[in-house]
């Protein structure tokens, strides 16, 4: 198994749409690039934090590449939009690809360069391609969220 990680927006959606994937055995979700240890969903929403709101998935390499989740990536948000994903506002909801490995960074950057050159978006695309960090998890009511909400 491999690791994976990447915001979009609000991580409810975000790893909704990855655990429809063959190949993603699991998910999560929780905050990475800031510089506030163990925050809470508040602290992020504050704005103090520095955290994005992320999607760790865990993935069978044999199953699914890194290169077709990129693709689901690209594909659920804009990454045109700064700090912004529909009507959600500030840093938490930036568009970032946290890499693991060399591997992942050199693939994220090179499908990022060609999306950018091909002409799907009008403006330039502004997500952040960095290593990652330390991983705060998130508390269990927003785990697998959407999930929750069907069944009540």
């Amino acid at each position: 198994m491999e690791k994976a990680t990447f915001g979009a927006g609000c991580f409810w959606s975000v790893e909704a749409a990855f655990r429809q994937i063959k190949g993603v055995a699991s998910s999560s979700v929780g905050y990475m690039g800031g510089h506030f240890p163990h925050p809470s969903y508040l602290d992020v929403l504050s704005r103090i934090t520095g955290h994005a709101e992320v999607v760790q998935v865990q993935y069978d390499p044999q199953l699914v590449s890194y290169d077709d989740l990129l693709t689901v990536f690209w594909d659920i948000h804009d990454p045109t939009t700064l700090n912004r994903q529909g009507p959600d506002k500030g840093e938490q909801y930036r568009s970032v690809i946290f890499f693991h490995n060399t591997q992942q960074e050199e693939v994220a950057k090179h499908s990022k360069a060609k999306l950018q050159i091909s002409g799907r978006f009008e403006r330039d695309i502004v997500t952040e391609i960095k290593p990652a960090g330390e991983y705060y998890l998130a508390t269990p009511e927003h785990q697998q969220y959407f999930e929750k909400k069907r069944r009540h």
